[in-house]
This record gives C-alpha cells, structure tokens and sequence, in this order.
C-alpha cells in the first residue's frame, strides 16, 4: 500500500515549523539517498521472488508494572507469557495464532491487552502506523513510505555495527536519524539504521510526536523492532520490544502505569505446505483456553525477568531524550503539561497529633522532558500552619538537578517511619495512634543526584533549614505526646552513595551510605550512615528471605534532637513500645523470610531484630532510654491477598500484634 497524501496534508508538509537545512545535516544527499533505497527494498520486504511462503514461531513476555518519578524503583503489578505460530505468504497474507498463553498477578488488577500487544509485527507497520488496534496510535505515516519525504526529514547519523537475529550475527549499518518536518502531526520520531550493503531496515527504534496519541492516558510509547537475517537472504523479524506509560492526564501521581513486552521471532521454514484455511478469518486467532494454558513453554513464567529484570533495554533508556533533541520540541509527552501534582496518596488529606487535620493541594507543569516544576501546598487546621513546597527538576542525561524551596515542612525523626502516611491517618483517627514523631522545616535546598551505572547513584546536597518544634494539637487523652526537638537554624551537606537492588532473582544486595557534615546553630557535627541489605528470591518467587544492617554514629559532637533515632515497635524492634528507645547512635540488624502456600491469598512470615542504642559521652540530651546491650524481639505472621495486608504476632518485652502493608507500596501511599 502507498501512503497518498491529501492536498492539504501536503501543503502542510512542504510548511515544516522545525529548523532544517544541509548545515545541520539534515535532509542532505547522503541521507536522501539512502531512504530511497531503503524504500524501494522495502517494495520487496522478503528478498526476492524465491520466497512464497515461511511459518515461525515466536515467544515472549509482557509486563504490567508501576513505575516511581523519582526513583528507578518498580513494582510488578502482572507477567504474560505468550507463544505464537506465525505464518506468512506471498503476497503480504500474514496470519498468528496464540498457541500458548499465561499470566501470574503479583498485585490485584484488572489489566488485558490489545492484541497487537501480544503479537509480531510481521510486516514493517505497512506504510500507516497503529498501535493498540488505533486506540492508542493511528494515522503515523512509515517513515520509508513513498511520499514520506514530505512529511519526515532524514539525517545520517553514523555507521555502526549492530549484533541481531538470524543466519548472519553482525551487521554494518547507517544509523539515519527521523523526524517530522510538522511537530504537530501525527509522526514518529527515532532512527532507522539501514544495512549498508542491500538498504534493507534491520532496526528500527522510535517513539511518536503528542499528537499521535489517540488516548489521553499516553505519557510515551516506545518500539524497537529487529529483523534477522534468515536463510541467508530474507530480512525477517527477529525481535520486537514495546513499552507504553500511561497516567491520569488530570493527575500526577507519584506512580505510573507501564506495559513492557518483548517478543522473539525463530524457527522459521521456507516454502513449505500450507493449507489455505490457515488464512481464512481473522489475522489473529487462538486455540482454547485450556490449551493455551496447556502449553509447553520452553521456559519458565519468571525467567526472563530474573535474568533481566524490568529495568528498560539501553537502546530505549534515552529514546525520549533523542526525540526530544531531534525535533528541538519542549515536550513530548502525550499528557497535558499542566496537572494536579500528588507526591503520594497522603499528600492533599491526612491527619495526625501535631497537625490535625490537613487539606492540600499541589500542581507540576512539564515546560521539557527535562525540565519541571512541581508545587504543593496546604494547610493544618489543627496547628494553624500553612505549608508549601516549590520544586524544579532538571534532567540530563545521568544527570537530575533538584532545587527546592520548603515552608513549614513536616518532617519525622525516624529513622524509619511507622506507618505511611494513609493508613496512619487511619490509625490515628480509629485507633488514636500516631507513629510520626513530627516537627517543621523551613528549607531551600539544591541536591544533584549522578547515576554512575544502572544501580549504583552519587547523591550530593546541600541545604540552609529553619528548625521548629511541633506541638500536640489533638486531645493529650488520647495521643502520647510530641516528641520535642531543639529549634534553631542548620547548615548542612550531605553525600550519598547508593546501590539499588536488581530486580534479576537469586541472592543479591543494595546499599546505602551517607554522611552529613552539620552546623546546628554555633554546634559541628557529622554523622555516617549506613545501610546494608542482602535478599534471596526463588526463581519462582515463592520463597524470600532478606536481612538489613542498619547502623548510624557521630563524630566530634552531640546531636540535636531531630536528629538522633528513636527505635522500638513496628518496623525496628517488633515487640517493644513504639520508639521507647533512642540515641546518638545505633546498629539495627532485621532478618526475615516467608514463603507463599497458598497463591497468591496467603503468605506465612517470620522475623526477627536485634538492636543497640547509645548516647555519645558529651551529649546534651538523652531523655529517651538507651540500651547498650542487644535488644531482641520477633515472631511471625501471614500475608494475606497478594501479600498486600501483614498481620504478624510480635514477642520482645510483651506480645503485640502489628497490622502493616507490602513495604513497596509505602512510598505511594
């Protein structure tokens, strides 16, 4: 099929409102050349007039996950494992069949695919791109379609060599770089990178202009398609990546949506029998049920994200970015730059024993893809405090710069928060319990966090806070009291080196380690911190175990107290008073390990802690309780529904019961 531009779409092509011109190297003889090549081969996607016919077979996965803004933490929502039969006859009948098809969920959800989603793009897009059935694209014109010159320029990037699928392992390419003369229109945006020798696309790796997104829940769809070279002669897909990130274009939340596929393509015969009624009815159809879930996959539901985990393949990391510079566009993002701004479900409404009752509301405005601005403010009733946070977030590369502007802040002692923030406003509404130890915070800060590789992160900040005491606003009858601070004005710079921990099964470890240099008022001090955590996971997720070292101290002074730890309880010492213990300094060791019986309903736990806390000599306050000596507590528990909801049975100086969720869903919460 060839792409026909109506009259006005091709007065509007020959009207481009991007920069272009041989003085960039865009559109120039070289480049030219090349995609016409490239689009006449395409005339003959299989080679030659030899081939009349090939079946193959395909296997892959999809996942459902939600991602972080600020962070590369990500937490599996659903896996599918898909196996097809291709099939494919002159001239362009294309025909799969779902031989094999099962899911696992790790959280509840309600999540089904289009079915280009589980399936291979066996024909290049055809001159006219949909994605979702043309829900979610539709109307994107192929880059090395006949008229598309009138639509895209074209720019020879480099000359690489490129390690694909099929017969012939490497490959010498031209990388030609794409983008649409009209930012406004429907188009993608990437590369193409053409064999040198035959100007057949072997890779293709691109994401599409805002105005290509039907669905206004669309962030960004990004593809990479790879063809093979098979039998010698016949360019042929090998492998397919896609990943679509959607949100509620109202509300920035601090979690999205991400669907992330990859399919393989092999196994393929030439020219061989096939019946005629393969191709009759629809170009996708499956075998029942039953036998989908029948099927003998060669490998296991969890493999490939314990061997690779959901981090996104290199060639996709900076696709956004390249588009971004291709087109010289401020943004590309389908979502509307202007939203609401929710930080985590507690950020608008939430309640506690210093604050009362708190009503917020906040709002970003995206200007770039790596630029934003993030505002958040509200008012506590029972304090009678207003707060507000302004933020701008500048991305590059590696490279996220943070300033920050904060007003009466409400900060918690820690070092390790009780409850978040919705289910303590549950807890102390209900049941009069507080697990926050608040105070306030007036602050301007700058913070650049540098990813050094794909888990490990250098974090520098420095900051000039206004410190003040919180207060207890709520009936004293019912909350213990607020735990007092020292107020006064600090100075601070604070280094951080980070490893993540891989998303890839079997035993693995992340770390943490800061060090803050401190003038509170006309007192120095610096204080290390470390933490410390190894975790097994079976290959097939039934079986976890994990143990965390955390330990902090100080050097050449005392500490104020908002700075010093507060232990025992939930969460540190299972089995104590909440945070009866506190100090200068103090070693944490957690163990815990479970296992699922039933999938995904119940889950049975046990755990265990140890813990030390002391004064330094010279400190100026200790009116909490030390304890030198190692202090114990643990039991056990279950998880219930997908392990969301933790009940667990705790025993240190008396039993206690504890009601918890998953720890990766805290942060959003």
């Amino acid at each position: 099929m060839l792409l026909a531009l109506s009259p006005l779409q091709a007065a509007e092509a020959q009207t481009p409102n991007l920069p272009t011109g041989d003085a960039l190297g865009w559109n120039s003889g070289r480049a030219r050349e090349l995609i016409e090549r490239a689009t006449v081969r395409r005339d003959l996607p299989r080679g030659d007039s030899t081939l009349r016919n090939y079946t193959a077979r395909a296997n892959g996965f999809v996942y459902f996950y939600l991602d972080r803004q600020e962070s590369d933490e990500r937490t599996l929502v659903k896996v599918d494992q898909i196996a097809l039969e291709l099939y494919w006859r002159s001239p362009e009948r294309t025909k799969q069949r779902i031989v094999g098809l099962r899911d696992v969920s790790r959280l509840p959800n309600r999540m089904y695919y289009h079915l280009d989603h589980l399936t291979v793009v066996q024909n290049g897009f055809g001159d006219v791109i949909k994605i979702g059935d043309g829900d979610e694209v539709r109307d994107v014109p192929h880059p090395a379609a006949h008229g598309a010159d009138s639509i895209y320029d074209y720019r020879l990037a480099d000359s690489v060599t490129l390690q694909l699928g099929g017969d012939q392992g490497t490959v010498r390419v031209y990388e030609l770089q794409v983008r649409p003369k009209r930012s406004d229109r429907s188009a993608l945006i990437g590369s193409v990178f053409v064999d040198r020798a035959t100007a057949d696309i072997v890779r293709m790796t691109f994401t599409f202009t805002p105005a290509s997104y039907v669905d206004r829940r669309l962030d960004y769809i990004n593809i990479s398609l790879d063809n093979g070279l098979f039998a010698g002669q016949y360019w042929l897909p090998a492998e397919q990546a896609v990943e679509i990130r959607r949100q509620l274009p109202e509300l920035d939340f601090a979690a999205g949506a991400v669907i992330k596929g990859r399919l393989r393509v092999g196994q393929y015969e030439f020219n061989q029998p096939i019946p005629d009624s393969i191709f009759y009815g629809r170009p996708v159809s499956a075998v029942p049920e039953a036998e989908r879930r029948a099927y003998g996959f060669p490998q296991d539901i969890y493999d490939d994200l314990n061997d690779a985990g959901l981090s996104p393949t290199p060639r996709m990391e900076d696709l956004q970015e390249l588009a971004a510079e291709l087109v010289g566009k401020s943004k590309l993002s389908g979502l509307p730059p202007l939203r609401f701004y929710m930080p985590d479900a507690s950020s608008y409404v939430r309640y506690n024993r210093a604050e009362g009752w708190y009503g917020g509301l906040g709002a970003s405005y995206v200007a770039s893809p790596g630029l934003r601005f993030d505002g958040l403010g509200g008012y506590a009733f029972g304090a009678e405090r207003a707060a507000g946070l302004l933020q701008l977030r500048a991305d590059r590369g590696g490279t996220r710069l943070y300033l920050t502007a904060e007003a009466n802040g409400a900060r918690d002692i820690g070092p390790v928060s009780g409850l978040p923030g919705v289910l303590n406003t549950i807890a102390g509404r209900l049941l009069h319990e507080d697990y926050l130890d608040p105070y306030y915070v007036d602050a301007l800060s700058a913070r650049i966090e540098q990813q050094l590789s794909r888990n490990w992160q250098l974090q520098l900040r420095v900051a000039a806070e206004e410190h003040g005491s919180a207060t207890l606003t709520q009936d004293a009858a019912d909350f213990r009291p607020v735990t007092p601070i020292d107020q006064g004005r600090a100075y601070l710079a604070t280094v951080i080196l980070q490893r993540t921990l891989p998303e890839t099964a079997g035993l693995r470890w992340a770390g943490r380690f800061s060090g803050d240099v401190v003038r509170f008022e006309d007192v120095w001090f610096t204080r290390p911190q470390l933490e410390l955590r190894t975790q097994f996971d079976s290959e097939s997720k039934q079986t976890h175990m994990a143990a965390t070292v955390r330990a902090a101290t100080v050097i050449d002074g005392s500490l104020p107290a908002q700075y010093q730890v507060l232990l025992g309880g939930r969460e540190t010492i299972p089995g104590y008073a909440y945070r009866e213990f506190g100090g200068d300094r103090y070693a944490l060791l957690h163990l815990e390990a479970s296992r699922s019986i039933w999938e995904p309903w119940l889950r049975l736990r046990v755990f265990g802690a140890a813990a030390t806390t002391d004064f330094g000599a010279d400190s100026a306050y200790a009116p909490l309780r030390p304890h030198t000596r190692p202090i114990f507590g643990g039991g056990a528990g279950v998880g219930l529904m997908w392990d969301i909801i933790r009940l667990d049975l705790a025993r240190g100086n008396d039993w206690r019961v504890i009601f918890s969720v998953q720890p990766n869903l805290r942060d959003i919460l």
